[in-house]
């Protein structure tokens, strides 16, 4: 009995045992399960937060990626700008090389011809149509417009025409379209220069080691705009066929404003022959009249001939010359200062101080000054005095500026010159340039004797420019009536200003090709209104420049300090 329960204990224990082993298998078993299905769960949330991961780095890269992800290396082969920019003084604008297009057609992609030719017409009637329809006939690729803007290119794009193909390329704009159109000049298709600027420095444009380094002029577009806006209007108001204009730096040459008119939009390339549309500042030659009575009295005071208070007695009212015979347009007194001359403007004085000064000192001094060569200037159009012949005469016409010719930008660099205290300058449109040491035509002393009496000219009771007497400019100039050279019935008004005179910093020339006297125009003529008596510089070319002055003076003035102690100086000038 024993024997048996120890047996069945011995049974009963072994299956407790088994049965106990069995149960901690399966324990292990669901734990080393749950422990897989963990380390799932972990391996897909690294999974999915490295992707995140990977995708915020990716977002965080293009958005601060300034760069245009879309095409990036096509539109850097098609755009590699291949011509420097052209600034003015401020650094604004004034040309520079952008990427636009030609629209062409594949004939052979056209699936309805009639089609078409009508969405052409309808969206751009300016198209030669019939010219298009028969090239369509044809297999050949062909342009339909060249130069088109985005508008146009979108236009072109919203017809839906697959045929329709744009052609890239970089075109030279202007971005202020005629305003210098005389200047800057143009380049043609292939981005060569043809004029202006463009053309004279072609080479250093192009220069593939200073393509990110623009041409700075020294021209200030905003000056340039007033002058422009001025002279179109006095065109208008004495009904002129021309004018032009000219603004220098009376120290250093700088040309700040250089304004022909009539100009033209150079965006437009179109080719102009009409010699009215030639640059009248650089290209223009004409006898410019009584303007040279000023170098005429300059010689006499520094040969010592004669001072500023010296009289001149018993001046005739005519003097006969061989064929000739000199007399003024107005009568004057019988005795007259070497400074009346100048103020009144008396041809008749003006040749008794020549006969003074005497034909070698007169040819001299216009061989030092250059004024009858090709102005030096970095434009290629310029234009060529006429050869002087000294026959008989000719020092005596000379004397008032007729029988003799230059440019406007020979005159008023010389004006300049006899402002600044003598020293000859040579006047450019570049800002960084080596400038060439000067040379001295007059003393000192000689020039401020001329701004004196130049200053009279604007400011006296006889003077013949009254109306560029703007309050607080203390300007001093001389006014020329005179001739075109080769064309005796193209009447130039001109006017050449310096101001201040007490210290002259800028010299400004005014011209009017055969203004007309405005009758309608009232003039504040030393407090009395009145309307003009002659067709005269005084009365319109003087005008005009008076009204530029007044305009571009607070401009002026911001750049030159002493400007803002004019007033100060006024009391004792």
């Amino acid at each position: 009995m024993k024997k048996k329960l120890k047996k069945n204990r011995n049974i009963n224990q072994t299956s407790f045992y088994f049965e106990d082993y069995l149960e901690t298998n399966k324990k292990n078993k669901i734990l080393k399960k749950g422990n897989n299905f963990q380390d799932r769960i972990y391996l897909l949330f690294f999974f999915f937060f490295s992707l995140i991961l990977i995708f915020s780095i990716k977002i965080t890269h293009i958005s601060l990626n300034k760069k245009n992800i879309f095409n990036t290396q096509k539109q850097t082969s098609q755009f590699s700008l291949i011509r420097r920019d052209i600034v003015d003084r401020n650094g604004v604008i004034i040309s520079r090389n952008i990427n636009t297009f030609h629209a062409a057609v594949d004939p052979k992609l056209v699936k309805d011809k009639k089609n078409f030719l009508i969405k052409l017409r309808l969206n751009f009637p300016e198209l030669p149509i019939d010219e298009i329809k028969k090239k369509l006939d044809g297999k050949k690729y062909f342009r339909i417009k060249k130069r088109i803007d985005q508008i146009e290119k979108d236009k072109f794009w919203s017809l839906g025409e697959k045929a329709i193909k744009f052609e890239p390329f970089q075109a030279r704009m202007y971005t202020h379209g005629n305003l210098f159109s005389h200047i800057v000049g143009q380049v043609d298709y292939d981005n060569y220069g043809i004029s202006g600027i463009e053309k004279y420095f072609d080479r250093e444009l192009k220069n593939k080691n200073q393509l990110f380094q623009p041409l700075k002029l020294t021209l200030d577009s905003n000056i340039q705009y007033i002058i422009n806006q001025e002279l179109n209007e006095a065109i208008k108001t004495f009904e002129a066929t021309g004018g032009g204009a000219l603004l220098l730096d009376a120290n250093n040459g700088d040309i700040i404003s250089l304004v022909s008119l009539p100009n033209f939009n150079i965006n437009q390339r179109t080719v102009i022959k009409d010699k009215k549309f030639i640059n009248k500042i650089t290209k223009g030659v004409y006898e410019l009249g009584s303007i040279f009575k000023t170098f005429t009295v300059a010689l006499a005071l520094e040969k010592k001939l004669v001072d500023i208070d010296t009289i001149i007695e018993d001046i005739p009212k005519k003097i006969r010359c061989s064929i000739h015979e000199i007399s003024d347009m107005k009568e004057h007194p019988k005795n007259l200062t070497v400074e009346e001359i100048l103020v009144r403007s008396s041809n008749v004085g003006s040749v008794i101080l020549a006969k003074k000064i005497g034909e070698k000192n007169y040819k001299e001094f216009i061989t030092k000054t250059k004024l009858t060569k090709n102005p030096k200037i970095e434009l290629e159009e310029v234009g060529t005095p006429h050869q002087l012949k000294w026959d008989k005469c000719k020092l005596e016409t000379i004397s008032f500026g007729h029988g003799i010719t230059t440019t406007p930008l020979q005159a008023t660099a010389l004006y300049a010159a006899i402002s600044n205290g003598g020293k000859l300058i040579t006047p450019s449109l570049i800002e960084d340039r080596k400038i060439e040491k000067s040379k001295k035509i007059i003393s000192f002393d000689t020039s401020k004797k001329l701004n004196k009496i130049l200053r009279n000219v604007v400011s006296g009771k006889n003077g013949t420019a009254i109306f560029a007497d703007k309050d607080g400019y203390y300007v001093g100039g001389k006014t020329g009536t005179a001739e075109s050279y080769g064309d005796k019935k193209n009447r130039i008004n001109t006017f050449i200003s310096i101001f201040p005179t007490h210290n002259p910093n800028y010299t400004l020339f005014v011209m009017l090709e055969n203004p007309n006297i405005n009758r309608d125009l009232i003039y504040d003529y030393r407090g009395v209104k009145t309307k003009a008596p002659y067709n005269t510089s005084g009365w319109n070319s003087v005008y005009v420049a008076g009204k530029i002055i007044e305009k571009i003076g607070p401009i002026l003035a911001i750049n030159n300090k002493e400007f803002t102690d004019l007033h100060v100086v006024k009391k004792s000038y």
